[in-house]
């Protein structure tokens, strides 16, 4: 352990410190403050902020946009900072071309999807109660927001209600699963002695949701979890997907098969610390008895080990990326250097949503899969109606011309 300092004294500066959070988005606090909504409806465990559109004083032509996977309540001011301060106004785009927006946010981003589906259900049953006219709405969201509404939707039509929805679009969402590197996963209940904020994310219950392997604690095994198939099979229950709207997709990775250049093996985390000296972490590598960590923290080494059997190497695959890998590095970078956490990242990001998960063309679990050239598939190999990728990987959700762009004019091709 380090001279410098007591395992207390490190775990009051983790109690102190920003929380370890994997989640997409900008990394500083937003520069600007949004416009004042046209109204705020209080719904079951959410809200809706709404926007009318341009020169509008009333609710028109709706379309719902779903935040997704965090921890703790949706920001409106961080919604406003990742799609529409950037590259591509999105907001901005649909409100001048005559759509009013009503953005959906939850009061716990990692609850169950199901429970968050009942603000989705609310939101969309308010806007079709509070519309002026017949124009059908537009439902849809970004990352794991695209399965609460697609959810949500699947429910109302089980149900026989009404949704009056003509298009679910959903951007960068993870169809077939989502990935966060194992050795992550595992250093994240491992240092739980010294603050429980990033394993008790990862074991949150829609992180469970959302994962295709997903780890309980460092020592556990990768699986399924339970959480994930009963969610998934409450889906297929209801008839998996809405079939009333068109279905279209969006996906942050490309479509030719082509990897992010994230070698399987590498080293993606280096403990240099005296704290956390013998930790690293490596990219997947596919194939038995693979080594992807190695975790010491505070305790004397050696170090213990993770390994892992027949995985597919996913780190390296097409698809929307995040910057797990760094933002852990960056996180215990930001503590005071006598705490001994100081560590590299030689990889800063890995895959999050493949791109065949995002569009729903093939699972996750193989290499074959995920690495398929999408455009020399038939267009009926997806689930969706009709879908975009991006022209290169870039970070999930990065909303873009090319494909926010695209999203509208699937909106206004309703009419």
């Amino acid at each position: 352990m380090s001279e410098q300092a007591t395992e207390q004294q490190i775990r009051e500066a983790f109690a102190a410190a920003p929380p370890i959070v994997l989640a997409p988005g900008p990394k500083g606090p937003p520069t600007q403050t949004p416009p004042a909504p046209s109204d705020v409806w209080e719904l079951p465990g959410g809200t809706a902020w709404v926007y009318y559109a341009e020169g509008r004083d009333r609710l028109t032509r709706p379309v719902i946009l779903s935040d997704g996977f965090n921890v703790g309540p949706s920001n409106i001011d961080m919604l406003w900072q990742g799609l529409e301060w950037g590259e591509y106004a999105f907001f901005s785009e649909l409100r001048h071309r005559g759509h009013d927006l009503i953005l959906l946010g939850y009061d716990e981003r990692s609850a169950p999807i199901q429970q968050n589906a009942e603000a989705a259900i609310a939101a969309i049953l308010q806007a079709v109660a509070m519309r002026e006219g017949d124009h059908r709405l537009a439902v849809g969201g970004f990352s794991m927001g695209g399965l609460v509404t697609r959810y949500a939707l699947t429910k109302m039509e089980h149900e026989r209600v009404d949704h009056q929805t003509g298009l679910y679009w959903s951007y960068d969402t993870p169809h077939r699963g989502a990935w966060i590197p194992l050795g992550l996963q595992a250093f994240a209940h491992y240092s739980r002695k010294l603050n429980d904020g990033f394993s008790n994310q990862i074991n949150s219950p829609a992180a469970r949701q959302l994962l295709a392997w997903h780890l309980a604690e460092w020592d556990g095994k990768p699986r399924v979890d339970e959480l994930r198939e009963q969610f998934l099979a409450e889906l297929e229950r209801m008839g998996d997907w809405p079939a009333i709207p068109m279905k279209i997709g969006v996906a942050n990775g490309v479509a030719t098969g082509q990897g992010n250049g994230i070698k399987p093996g590498d080293h993606a985390v280096k403990g240099r610390g005296l704290t956390i000296l013998g930790t690293n972490l490596y990219a997947q590598r596919g194939g038995d008895n693979q080594l992807v960590a190695n975790l010491r923290l505070v305790t004397p080494p050696p170090a213990k080990e993770v390994r892992t059997d027949d995985l597919p190497e996913i780190d390296g695959a097409p698809g929307g990326t995040l910057e797990g890998f760094g933002i852990l590095a960056d996180k215990l970078n930001a503590l005071p250097p006598i705490f001994g956490l100081k560590t590299n990242a030689p990889i800063r990001h890995h895959s999050f949503v493949p791109s065949v998960s995002a569009v729903a063309v093939r699972g996750v679990t193989t290499d074959a899969d995920l690495y398929v050239d999408i455009d020399g598939l038939a267009p009926e190999t997806s689930e969706l109606d009709d879908f975009r990728l991006a022209s290169q990987n870039q970070p999930h959700t990065l909303m873009t011309a090319e494909l926010g762009g695209w999203i509208v004019e699937q909106i206004e091709n309703l009419g």
